[in-house]
């Protein structure tokens, strides 16, 4: 969140306000910033022939430098945030961590297999499509989305680095196991899926590695240099809007690639929508239940509901381009996967925010326990 904004917003509104009134004024409209930046993406696609193409060459290798740079603007703020001098405390709680793997890397792929099967039996290239989304972790997006809703940063960067290690140790195999192995034991169309372990490991250096090391960089020279207090109440709530700004031009970008396909095949991407809908629903419902069961807090709980929620689109998009081709189906539904999970997940975050003033008893200074 804009931090300086949204701690003034609280501060006036009290505690005991609505959620809406305890954001910021950026915050609290995201979701119209949202749609004008998809409007504008589709605009920008339609109006200017040959745009897509050209941010589409704009690249290294798989990786979309267009994208790379929207993804990097908002994420470099919010892991900035971190106060990694308390990451100990994060992996001393057992039952975040064991949940949190169970969620992602169990869970996860099985229920978006199971959902693809189910939602879409005959359509084997968008299926297929979905199913590497699934065995995508999220690693980027998920910060923001834990970010805005006030969960826990100093958890979420422990979990997207797990998920980044099992990310380039795991994405081969499981996607061998759910689009060979399983249906083959079940009787179902199988597919073989050849990805080179590097493709991934590119991936996630780009998408994590930067932003991590910077942001670390950053908190661990600006508390040398100026002290803990300026760094986090001067310099972190002029920086915070960054992450905002960046996830809106990401949007942009990707509308205005995919903005000839979104247009032209409205009825496949409905399609492609409804089992993604499903997931998101589902994998943060069954997440965020499961965190207050294990009585993990506001602040974990959601953290552990975004983490399990979110995809890594990025990896799931170059797979799908790399191993299929770009007109593929499979291409087209990884495609579909951000365009739904961003207003998804943005609607998720309200829910949350609603969930806390809900479900989650408030301390006398405000603190959520």
């Amino acid at each position: 969140m804009s931090d300086l904004v949204t701690e003034k917003a609280k501060a006036a509104a009290g505690p005991d306000a609505p959620v809406l009134q305890q954001l910021s004024t950026l915050d609290r409209f995201l979701p119209a910033w949202i749609v004008l930046a998809m409007a504008a993406g589709l605009g920008l696609g339609r109006l200017i022939p040959g745009l897509n193409d050209t941010l589409d060459r704009v690249s290294f290798g798989s990786v979309s430098l267009p994208i790379a740079l929207g993804l990097l603007l908002m994420m470099y703020p919010v892991l900035a945030k971190v106060r990694y001098s308390e990451l100990q405390r994060v992996t001393g709680d057992r039952r975040l961590l064991a949940a949190s793997l169970v969620l992602n890397w169990l869970v996860g792929p099985a229920l978006m297999f199971a959902l693809a099967w189910l939602l879409l039996p005959d359509q084997p290239t968008y299926r297929t499509g979905l199913i590497i989304v699934g065995l995508a972790r999220c690693i980027a997006m998920v910060l923001i989305w834990n970010d805005l809703s006030c969960g826990d940063r100093e958890a979420v960067a422990i979990l997207v680095a797990i998920n980044s290690v099992f990310q380039v140790v795991a994405f081969a195999a499981l996607g061998w196991f759910y689009l060979h192995v399983l249906p083959g034991w079940l009787g179902l169309d199988q597919t073989d899926l050849h990805v080179s372990v590097w493709d991934i490991a590119k991936s996630v250096l780009v998408f994590l590695g930067i932003p991590l090391l910077a942001g670390y960089l950053t908190r661990t020279i600006g508390e040398r240099a100026r002290g803990r207090e300026w760094y986090e109440f001067r310099f972190l709530p002029r920086i915070g809007p960054v992450a905002l700004y960046g996830l809106l031009f990401t949007i942009v970008i990707l509308f205005a690639l995919q903005g000839d396909t979104i247009t032209n095949q409205p009825g496949d991407v409905a399609r492609i929508a409804l089992p993604l809908l499903a997931y998101f629903a589902l994998m943060f419902g069954g997440s965020f239940a499961l965190g207050m069961r294990l009585r993990l807090g506001y602040a974990k709980t959601a953290t552990l509901a975004f983490t399990a929620a979110g995809n890594n689109f990025e990896l799931a998009i170059a797979v799908a381009i790399g191993v299929f081709g770009v007109t593929s189906g499979e291409a087209l539904a990884g495609v579909v996967g951000p365009l739904i999970e961003v207003p998804a997940l943005v609607a998720l975050v309200y829910v949350a925010l609603w969930a806390r003033r809900r479900f989650f008893r408030t301390a006398a200074s405000g603190a959520v326990r």
